[in-house]
């Protein structure tokens, strides 16, 4: 499918392709080693003693790949496989999946993550967000309530039924002609929450719109946020699990994700304000005992739900922008209790949808 926005980006993309490949070319032929120097950026860091120089625009150092050792010589061939890959896609204006990628040399690549790690190196040479590359992802993110818009033709109304659920486009670059009567952007984490308001009528009793990534965003509906944050200009709203899975999603709404840090300017999105689930909602709310789950002690990626807590408390970015989610954090940890939004269900299965979120919005009950 052609974007009608991507002819410029397009030939100036395999313009530096073609330099870069040129300049790799010389080096064999003169005799040299080719090298290939990556910025590194980073969304945040843990630096406790004051130093954090982080910057959502500036690189933090380089990395230099070379063919001389081996565990880089790996990386540099498969970086050079899916340029030509990219290169491909571009000269036919075509759109593959990273997915796609790794099936065309499953042997060589291994896994996924090689392939991953490729395309970002890719966008940090070319200094180009993922979607330039006519790379895409499959969408996961739903939307519904008070807004209306186009995308490459196809008309995505709805408004006519605020409470029904549409998928939210790949190519968020060629959407247009947003219309939206709505109030406020609630996103919220997780598909069971989002269903749960559709079928409350929700979106029918308030004026909104209702956003959900299922999960972890990818980038489609992290990229149709910032779009629709820009355009309306209106105040959003994030509602995730009180644990801190949830609240490292909403992190990564608000700051952006570590492994796409170089791309955090047109992906993070900094007016979020959390709604809830708080730790404190728990005595506010009076949450029975049976409702909390204690933080897990076993290793779940990588870490425990204590471990990641306090990995996100001393993120620099909590400290620097938002200090009112440390007390919450702590909170947390010294009880060392969980919950889940449809805990607030005990009360009465409305419960979230008639009381808990109206009431927050009205009295600005947010950090």
């Amino acid at each position: 499918m052609e974007g009608k926005h991507s002819i410029p980006n397009r030939l100036n993309l395999l313009k530096k392709i073609g330099e870069l490949t040129r300049s790799l070319v010389e080096d064999l032929c003169n005799g040299r080693s080719p090298t290939l120097k990556i910025d590194q950026f980073s969304s945040y860091c843990s630096e406790d003693s004051g130093k954090c120089c982080c910057s959502y625009n500036l690189p933090k150092g380089k990395e230099i790949l070379t063919l001389q050792r081996e565990s880089q010589s790996r990386r540099f061939d498969a970086l050079l496989r899916v340029l030509l890959i990219v290169q491909q896609l571009l000269q036919e204006n075509k759109h593959g999946s990273k997915r796609d990628i790794y099936y065309m040399h499953p042997s060589v690549f291994k896994e996924q993550s090689v392939v991953d790690r490729a395309v970002n190196d890719i966008c940090i040479l070319l200094q180009c967000s993922r979607h330039n590359l006519n790379v895409v992802s499959v969408g996961n993110g739903l939307v519904m309530g008070w807004v209306r818009f186009a995308e490459a033709g196809r008309n995505f109304d709805c408004i006519s039924s605020p409470n029904t659920a549409h998928q939210i486009p790949v190519h968020v670059e060629d959407v247009e002609d947003i219309i939206s009567v709505a109030e406020y952007i609630l996103i919220v984490e997780k598909e069971s929450v989002f269903q749960r308001l559709a079928n409350d009528q929700f979106c029918r009793k308030n004026r909104c719109i209702v956003i959900t990534g299922r999960g972890y965003p990818d980038v489609p509906t992290r990229r149709f946020l910032h779009l629709l944050i820009e355009k309306l200009r209106l105040p959003v709203y994030c509602l995730v699990d009180c644990d801190p899975y949830g609240i490292d999603i909403l992190a990564t709404f608000r700051f952006g994700s570590m492994q796409m840090a170089y791309d955090a300017k047109s992906l993070r999105l900094p007016g979020i304000q959390w709604l809830g689930a708080f730790p404190s909602d728990c005595e506010k709310y009076q949450l029975p005992q049976h409702c909390l789950l204690p933080l897990t002690t076993e290793v779940f990626n990588d870490s425990t739900d204590k471990q990641k807590a306090e990995g996100i408390l001393h993120r620099c970015y909590v400290e620097r922008e938002a200090p009112s989610w440390r007390n919450e954090l702590q909170l947390m940890l010294d009880r060392g209790v969980k919950f889940e939004i449809e805990a607030l269900s005990v009360h009465s299965l409305t419960f979230l949808s008639e009381n808990y979120l109206p009431s927050k919005i009205q009295m600005g009950a947010f950090i």
